[in-house]
């Protein structure tokens, strides 16, 4: 490699003209006929600027050339569009065939160069491909070698500051031969923002003579603009050549064509695509790959959203919930285009599962709302966490549902009826929702007061039973029973509390206790609101506005009073709960002893009467909480100690 590569590969043309050697003028064959190596440049409409070499003439042109280029003018000012059978402007054209057809024009003007020209030449392309790898990477793409001659592709980003609007008008007629007459009543409008474009695709081959004495053999393809708009760009590179005759220009092309291509066409914030059905009859290196609108737009999104979510993944990021720097790749982009850093979205989504509150699962952005996707919620829970996630949805789904009930026997979901009335699937029982008694056509429903009442009577009943018809039918069940009958009277006077102190929600039926402030209700639940004191669902404040219900409610000093001390109400009610605690325990026990008459055991500690359960002849003392044997009489510390083969036996029979 020559001492003047790494001069080159900056490509600065100072530094080029400065190393480049001295050579004699070349010797050019005879041409059958006057003809240029390229097809000439022509107009864009939509008051884009005209360029062409014409514009900006080099100061050492010859006669023969400026002709040359007048004769290119008057070529440009006849370009114009004709109707066509396809969709597009060229969208199928290959480049490298159109390279092809230039190196053909070309050959007839060809010139001869010594053998140190070729050298030269052949080494400060060498070195220009070498600097423009450097520099562009990934988007420099070397392609085989055509007729000998240095070929390649560059895909060139154009610069975009702001966001950019992309605009079409699609006809309503499907015949292409009308597109072209088709009245404004017969299309209509269609936009969407992008912050990338597809790449403009630069295809050149190296001639023998460049750069000494010809220009690059080129194509410009791109998808977004049609044909005459591209032949301006092609004109615009054809002045950089003439300005820097002699030079390397691909820096300079590649260069203006990234950062000054778009302002050069009048592009700042929206670019107009089409028009479609028609060609355009311009410069044959302008290969426009615009097809039609169903094409067109969907490849346009695409690939804004790929190069969208590259940039994404490739930058540093703030997660909004703990404030710190992360790059994209370790961010969770929810459906709602809000993002979160993995461990806070991890946490997050673990802290509402383990609470049960999976309804307030939703998008931590304030003000959004949106949901988190299984999917999501999927990768970042384990599987045991997430057949709780799945649970607690479905049962918030089912309460959130009107019509759904939950049968009182097995607890299975079931549908109720208009009247009120359900039969569960499983177990076929046919019950009332309001009441959860026994299906009563007629009837009105049972009171949880008069249900309590039944079941004490029904524990009054059996304690009736002689002893004879005791040890025949409630030998084994007698423990059944009074848990059973317990456990529903626990159950009847947890609900007459509820009743008394909370509102149901109207939506999930879920019950909820006012503590303090206005009579806005929002469920913990369900999320919905309602009115704490007519019970109905209401969106805002507009339900308190000249109606029978008031946001707040006038409270009398005594009654401020007693809120104001709210841990002596707190402990009295709690007094109160205990002491009625103990009296069923002792009714209980009251009972058992009854029912269990002849079996009893006195405590060897307290005397207090004792019961032998499952022919278990370890019973504990309920009065002074101590643990002896039922056979001799005898306090137990530890079981294993007590009881044994050689020891008391620890089960036998009466």
């Amino acid at each position: 490699m020559p001492s003047g590569a790494c001069k080159i590969s900056s490509l600065d043309s100072s530094r080029i003209s400065s190393i480049s050697p001295k050579l004699p003028p070349p010797r050019r064959k005879t041409p059958k006929k006057s003809s240029v190596d390229t097809c000439q440049p022509v107009d864009v409409h939509h008051g884009v600027a005209e360029a062409g070499p014409s514009n900006s003439p080099s100061s050492g042109e010859s006669p023969a050339e400026k002709e040359k280029l007048l004769e290119t003018d008057n070529r440009v000012s006849e370009s114009k569009y004709e109707i066509c059978d396809g969709s597009g402007g060229g969208g199928a054209v290959d480049v490298m065939s159109v390279l092809e057809e230039l190196a053909l024009a070309a050959a007839e003007e060809e010139l001869e160069l010594s053998a140190d020209q070729i050298r030269v030449n052949d080494q400060l392309q060498e070195n220009e491909l070498l600097a423009m790898e450097s520099i562009y990477g990934e988007n420099v793409i070397i392609r085989d070698r055509q007729r000998g001659l240095r070929t390649f592709q560059i895909h060139i980003e154009p610069k975009i500051h702001d966001e950019l609007t992309i605009a079409t008008k699609l006809c309503t007629t499907s015949n292409k031969m009308e597109m072209a007459s088709t009245s404004s009543l017969d299309e209509f409008s269609y936009s969407f923002g992008v912050q990338f474009l597809p790449p403009i695709v630069l295809t050149c081959s190296f001639p023998a003579s460049y750069p000494s004495h010809k220009p690059p053999r080129f194509t410009i393809s791109v998808q977004w603009l049609d044909s005459l708009k591209i032949s301006s760009l092609c004109s615009v590179l054809d002045s950089i050549w003439m300005e820097l005759q002699g030079q390397e220009v691909m820096y300079q092309w590649i260069d203006w064509l990234q950062s000054s291509s778009l302002s050069y066409l009048g592009i700042h914030q929206q670019i107009i695509l089409g028009p479609y059905g028609i060609k355009a009859i311009g410069d044959r290196r302008a290969v426009s790959e615009s097809i039609s609108p169903d094409s067109d737009i969907p490849l346009l999104m695409r690939y804004n959203d790929e190069q969208v979510r590259e940039s994404f993944l490739n930058n540093l990021h703030e997660c909004c919930i703990c404030f710190s720097e992360h790059p994209g790749i370790d961010f969770v982009r929810l459906p709602c285009q809000h993002f979160f850093c993995r461990s806070c979205i991890g946490t997050y989504s673990d802290l509402h599962v383990s609470e049960g509150t999976v309804n307030k699962l939703l998008c931590p952005e304030s003000k959004c709302g949106g949901m988190i996707p299984p999917s999501t919620m999927k990768h970042f829970l384990g599987d045991d966490k997430y057949v709780r996630y799945e649970s607690l949805m479905l049962q918030k789904t089912l309460d959130c549902m009107s019509d759904a009930v939950y049968c009182p026997r097995c607890e299975f979901v079931c549908i109720e009826d208009e009247d009120h009335f359900a039969q569960c699937s499983k177990c076929f029982f046919s019950f009332c929702s309001l009441c959860k008694s026994a299906r009563h056509v007629g009837e009105p429903c049972i009171s949880p007061e008069s249900k309590l009442q039944l079941l004490e009577a029904s524990l009054v009943s059996a304690s009736r039973i002689t002893g004879a018809q005791r040890r025949l039918e409630l030998e084994n069940k007698i423990n059944d029973i009074i848990r059973e009958l317990e456990n529903r009277i626990n159950e009847i006077m947890s609900e007459m509390e509820v009743a008394r102190v909370c509102k149901i929600c109207p939506h999930c039926k879920m019950a909820i206790s006012k503590i303090d402030g206005c009579n806005k209700m929002v469920c913990g639940s369900c999320g919905k609101y309602f009115c704490y004191l007519c019970n109905k669902p209401i969106n805002g404040y507009e339900h308190f506005r000249g109606g029978a219900c008031k946001l707040f409610q006038t409270v009398s000093p005594d009654q401020w009073q007693e809120r104001t001390n709210g841990r002596r109400a707190v402990s009295r009610l709690r007094s109160e709960l205990n002491q009625e605690r103990t009296n069923g325990r002792q009714a209980l026990r009251r009972l058992r002893s009854e029912l269990n008459l002849g079996r009893g055991h006195k405590c060897p500690l307290c005397s207090q009467e004792n019961v032998k359960t499952d022919n278990n002849n370890h019973v504990f003392c309920w009065a002074c909480q101590t643990h002896y044997c039922y056979l001799c009489r005898k306090v137990v510390k530890r079981s294993s100690e007590h009881f044994g083969p050689k020891k008391c036996k620890q089960h036998t029979a009466g």
